[in-house]
């Protein structure tokens, strides 16, 4: 099973570094053969100063006839201290065309006719827009382009003659190139107002820049959207540059604290890790295979948040990982998943603690479970190495969510079945006293798992979803604080000691009292009785002359 896993895992590594695409906080997003109508292109937490760099490279769309089209971006503030969401209705609308939304959003409207994009705002913002204006026209220069054109339809060949070379139009063209300004001014007063929109062949671009104040600093959701009031939407193409940056780094407000918090985390899962080894060393005559397991798991997590720590202090400092970090992280990350539920579902069953051989229906959760972990664990690397606007994300998302949600209940079968284990070895063998006091253990450890289970997916859920756009680190926080407890708590219950209760296998009487009638009646004196103690060595007790 761990040649598989390993094997699993060395596949998963080079299916990253082959496929991977993504730059972090320095987004670079291509859509080919897009037909999608709105595509969320990021998230990003502001503070005064922060800045959004947005450089369209290339915009590519059909030419339709007869129906109207609208393509812009908006950047929306969010109405939820944390998080950013749409409703149904929302979905469904053109945001480009709806003035009467409630929340305070820009919008950058792109008219490929007139190559310019028009600026537009709702609500009240207090943020400096930096861009190319659109150049006005005078009247004899909008004469003169109307005469153009009214020239170039007459010089239009028909079937069957020679096409004529537009030399004079072009040689007009380079003779009073367009002259653009940059101007930086506050976003209502450029409302209304043109950007320069370029045109290369059959492709758009323009860019502009976005500096917030103290005033609107808060979580915003930047989108694309292709509205198209025809029958059908055609595919279109699109390739778009994306930097934001809050005044300290790369990284959003939310997640600025992250690389100070991983790496305290690791400094604390490392000392736990040290503690339990040297507790495994003064008890090692009670200590059981599946307790170095546990020392495993500690020591990687510990590991895994050192690189974790890392790979943000690089995304945070360079806008993008370095991709030897990264890759160690994921490895990590990978083990720390895998060696996780292996050494909750083996306790859980009781082996080594109740008994050391898995029936049949528990060897199945294994083969269930961890190639489902790897699965989970796979899709969280892909949606960290994949553009929020990517069609892909979103499933990956759903696979990761279903998938954990699935790991976590199957984990939770063999605990109820070594509880309900111990009730009928209870009832039917007379040892109620020992099994009474494991049945207590396995409850309690059900309970642990539960709890841990809810507050790191619920919880943290629930906590992302209303602390302010700046704290949501504290879902993280949350997370590793519960893991680290629960950790202590499972090391506590099931800890190697010569005086604890759960850890002594019960003793076969009936052994032992035909132990004591061989002894006593010397027919097979001077031969040794072979015992098991209770960390599964096998020991002589010598007969009594």
């Amino acid at each position: 099973m761990m040649k598989m896993t390993m094997k699993t895992l060395v596949s998963v590594m080079v299916f990253i570094l082959t496929a991977s695409e993504s730059s972090a906080r320095i987004h670079q997003l291509k859509l080919k053969n897009e037909t999608r109508f709105l595509v969320h292109l990021n998230s990003f937490g502001y503070f005064a100063d922060g800045t959004l760099d947005v450089h369209l490279m290339s915009l590519k769309l059909p030419q339709e006839k007869g129906d109207s089209r609208n393509v812009g971006f908006s950047l929306a503030r969010s109405r939820v201290s944390g998080v950013l969401f749409y409703t149904a209705e929302e979905v469904e609308e053109c945001k480009l065309t709806n003035s009467k939304s409630d929340s305070d959003r820009i919008l950058f409207i792109i008219d490929t006719k007139n190559l310019g994009v028009q600026v537009k705002h709702v609500g009240n913002f207090n943020i400096t827009l930096e861009s190319k204006l659109k150049p006005k026209k005078t009247d004899g220069e909008k004469a003169r382009t109307k005469r153009e054109n009214v020239d170039d339809k007459k010089k239009e060949p028909s079937v069957g003659k020679t096409t004529i070379p537009k030399e004079n139009s072009q040689d007009k063209a380079k003779a009073t190139p367009a002259v653009s300004s940059t101007v930086s001014q506050k976003v209502e007063s450029l409302d209304g107002k043109w950007l320069e929109l370029q045109q290369d062949g059959d492709s758009y671009n323009f860019s502009f820049r976005l500096t917030m104040s103290a005033s609107s600093q808060g979580l915003y959701n930047l989108d694309f959207h292709n509205c198209f009031n025809g029958k059908s939407l055609s595919p279109y193409s699109l390739h778009v540059e994306i930097t934001e940056k809050n005044p300290d780094g790369y990284l959003s407000a939310g997640e600025i604290p992250l690389p100070r918090l991983y790496i305290s985390m690791a400094a604390i899962f490392f000392a736990a890790a040290v503690v339990w080894t040297y507790t495994l060393l003064k008890y090692r005559y009670s200590v059981f295979k599946i307790h170095w397991l546990m020392a495993a798991l500690a020591y990687t997590k510990a590991v895994s948040l050192l690189f974790h720590s890392i790979n943000y202090h690089f995304i945070n400092s360079e806008g993008h990982p370095i991709e030897g970090w990264a890759v160690m992280y994921y490895i990590t990350h990978l083990l720390k998943g895998a060696l996780l539920f292996i050494t909750l579902a083996l306790i859980g069953t009781g082996f080594a603690f109740v008994k050391y051989i898995l029936s049949d229906k528990e060897k199945k959760i294994f083969m269930i479970v961890i190639p489902l972990q790897v699965l989970a664990n796979v899709s969280y690397i892909i949606i960290e190495e994949t553009e929020e606007g990517a069609s892909e994300y979103t499933l990956w998302r759903e696979i990761l969510f279903l998938v954990d949600l699935i790991c976590c209940g199957a984990v939770l079968f063999p605990v109820v079945w070594s509880i309900r284990h111990l009730q009928e070895a209870s009832n039917t063998d007379g040892k109620a006293a020992m099994n009474l006091e494991k049945l207590k253990l396995f409850r309690h450890y059900y309970v642990m798992i539960v709890c841990y289970i809810y507050f790191t997916r619920i919880i943290a859920i629930l906590l992302e979803l209303t602390v302010p756009f700046q704290w949501q680190w504290c879902q993280e926080f949350l997370v590793e604080v519960s893991t680290l407890i629960f950790f202590v708590l499972t090391g506590f219950k099931f800890r190697p000691a010569s005086n604890n209760p759960y850890l002594q296998l019960p003793q076969d009487e009936e052994d032992l009292e035909m132990d004591e009638v061989i002894t006593e009646s010397g027919v097979l004196e001077g031969i040794h009785k072979v015992k098991k103690t209770s960390n599964g060595r096998e020991r002589q007790r010598e007969v009594a002359l």
